[in-house]
């Protein structure tokens, strides 16, 4: 089968999130999927497969090295390029329809690069005060730190904290997390920073570089909030040596979160 492995949310290769895409996926075995996801070792590894919804160019499953998401934001992106550069057709010239356990999501092409619709959360609304306080405490902050709190959840789980500022999200050294355990981080640069928003992510296996499903939890809270213009730029990576770049912008009832995406690898696997 072909393999691809693509930079995601970069427009330089290594200074984003890679994803391994494995094409043409069908006869591989869930086990086989979910083994071959652990070897990579990469936060996400993606299966392209024939859709089975007659709307979608293409089915996407998504694993992590611990299980199976229904979503998740950069593997979209990646994998969409990675279909295209195989030589994918969309039916609907400059948006693709990505099949996937949260349904149908819509990726379009604008200019090169490429944006998911954000799709509906699964829970959103205010955190309970016991919840706020643990995660607080993994995070090594005090309850004054912390500006606002909302579940963000579009399918991982995502709990988000807005902080006051860039250099607070930056300054966070995380302890161990209880049982919310995928929690982001988010606060505001300085005017002239390059970027609006600082953002990370915390999950099981540590901190991810760059996360478009995070971003898209985000971008629906603080844009309906009014804590965030209608369009803005997020980094994310800084402390892991990269330079992530989200670009969120809401058109008419939709926030899309867009990024550059390289494709950095090529050939095949034998799975």
């Amino acid at each position: 089968m072909r393999f691809s492995q693509v930079d995601v949310f970069t427009d330089e290769l290594m200074d984003g999130n890679p994803v391994a895409v494995v094409h043409d996926a069908d006869g591989v075995s869930d086990e086989d999927m979910a083994a071959f996801a652990r070897w990579t070792n990469l936060s996400e590894t993606t299966f392209l497969l024939a859709p089975t919804d007659p709307a979608a160019d293409y089915r996407l499953r998504i694993f992590t090295t611990y299980g199976e998401l229904p979503f998740a934001g950069h593997p979209t992106l990646g994998s969409a390029r990675a279909w295209l550069a195989a030589g994918g057709v969309a039916r609907q010239p400059g948006q693709l329809v990505q099949e996937c356990g949260a349904g149908l999501v819509r990726v379009r092409d604008a200019g090169g690069r490429l944006a998911f619709a954000a799709p509906p959360l699964r829970r959103s609304g205010p955190v309970d005060e016991a919840d706020v306080l643990e995660v607080v405490e993994s995070l090594g902050l005090s309850r004054s730190d912390v500006v606002d709190a909302q579940w963000a959840d579009n399918g991982p789980g995502w709990v988000a904290l807005l902080l006051a500022s860039a250099d607070a999200v930056l300054a966070v050294e995380p302890g161990a997390f209880g049982e919310i355990d995928k929690v982001g981080i988010v606060g505001p640069h300085a005017p002239g920073s390059g970027a609006d928003f600082e953002v990370r992510a915390f999950f099981p296996g540590g901190e991810d570089p760059v996360t478009g499903s995070l971003n898209a939890g985000i971008a629906q809270w603080l844009i309906g909030s009014g804590q965030a213009p209608e369009s803005y730029v997020a980094a994310q990576g800084t402390l892991q040596r990269r330079r992530g770049r989200v670009h969120v912008g809401q058109v008419d009832d939709d926030i899309w979160i867009g990024g550059d995406t390289v494709v950095g690898i090529t050939g095949t696997v034998d799975l």
